[in-house]
């Protein structure tokens, strides 16, 4: 497929090879029987074999295409992490989602360049949905048609809408501060994964606040949000590239309202 509205990133048509790649790996895995492994000791951290297969199929056409990249993947690890050029990917964003069938998981291309996400992608081909970004715009290809997104105009806590995957993220201070958020503004919804973050950028809500995320979860995400006119930093205001406490906010005015509540103790 070829890259619309015509982005100057050099690996910006890559990303449509990779989602192409992934997408054949993992699809034949979704709504099938499957066995589902346990990644922690205690507790439930599901992995699958559309995981591992969407991983490798990825990584496979990253080595023979650009062999000088890195790569970091949720499932096989770290691979020339020095590179200036280093692939972050998430086959499966949401995989509690995958095994119980709901199309709301999606697989997470990120590209960071001398150490900033550059470029990101999250498909869902299921519903055949693809959200790319390249940090000065962002885009859209699925049954809508393909178009350009832009995040919505939202100043104010009490008009926004906000999006977490799930409270259990959070510690009790994180809690703490997310429930004062949450009693604020108009609307909050749960349990959506990647998807909350393309939802802001595509201009259907306004923040996402999560806690506990990896590079793999966020990096492909940035460019988006980004290219969309958002921001995405640490609560604190940091760089995302590495995970930790996330805020995405499609409105840098209610960004920095929102980092000002969530330092709040």
């Amino acid at each position: 497929m070829s890259q619309p509205f015509s982005s100057p990133h050099p690996f910006a048509p890559f990303l449509d090879r990779l989602a192409d790649a992934a997408s054949g790996a993992i699809m034949p895995h979704f709504r099938q029987g499957f066995d589902i492994d346990n990644k922690w000791e205690t507790g439930f951290d599901p992995v699958t074999v559309a995981d591992r297969n969407g991983e490798t199929a990825m990584r496979a056409l990253i080595n023979s295409t650009y062999p000088d990249h890195g790569i970091l993947g949720e499932e096989h690890g770290p691979e020339n992490l020095d590179a200036e050029h280093v692939w972050v990917l998430d086959p499966i964003d949401g995989t509690r989602a995958f095994i119980t069938g709901l199309p709301t998981w999606g697989t997470l291309i990120g590209l960071t360049s001398a150490g900033k996400p550059s470029l990101g992608m999250m498909i869902q081909p299921y519903i055949g949905e693809r959200f790319g970004g390249d940090g000065s715009m962002a885009w859209y290809r699925g049954p809508l048609g393909t178009q350009p997104i832009k995040s919505r105009s939202c100043a104010r806590l009490e008009d926004a809408t906000i999006f977490t995957t799930t409270p259990a993220l959070f510690n009790d201070t994180e809690r703490k501060a997310f429930d004062r958020v949450e009693e604020q503004v108009r609307l909050s919804r749960y349990g959506t994964d990647c998807y909350a973050y393309c939802m802001v950028a595509g201009g259907h809500g306004d923040a996402v606040i999560e806690s506990g995320l990896q590079a793999y979860d966020i990096v492909a995400l940035v460019p988006i949000i980004e290219g969309a006119g958002g921001v995405v930093t640490t609560w604190t205001g940091g760089s995302p590239a590495d995970g930790g406490q996330i805020l995405a906010s499609g409105d840098p005015r209610l960004h920095e309202v929102l980092l000002k509540e969530l330092s709040r103790v």
